[in-house]
């Protein structure tokens, strides 16, 4: 998924903080010099329903005021957000 897709589909911020995303999203952590985020999207009843995004950081500052760029996210859902974030790492 593109990320201009991404962002229209999921509303996701493109740029923004860690912190911004820890206050609109439940699910999201530290993975080096990446910012992992597992979101809930909902498809339908029965249907895969989490996504995953990377996110990283645009300068040195890595506080939670630092700011990241999306530079992927998942195009495909998934059914548990353990595997939203398994997909995240990998990218």
């Amino acid at each position: 998924m593109t990320i201009n897709e991404a962002m229209r589909t999921y509303r996701l911020p493109n740029p923004t903080t860690p912190e911004d995303l820890e206050c609109r999203w439940s699910k999201v952590l530290n993975f080096g010099d990446k910012v992992l985020l597992a979101g809930y999207y909902y498809n339908g009843k029965n249907k895969p329903c989490y996504f995953g995004a990377t996110y990283e950081f645009l300068s040195d500052d890595r506080s939670c005021e630092g700011t990241i760029g999306l530079s992927a996210a998942s195009a495909v859902e998934f059914e548990d957000d353990g595997h939203a974030i398994a997909w995240a790492m990998q990218h």
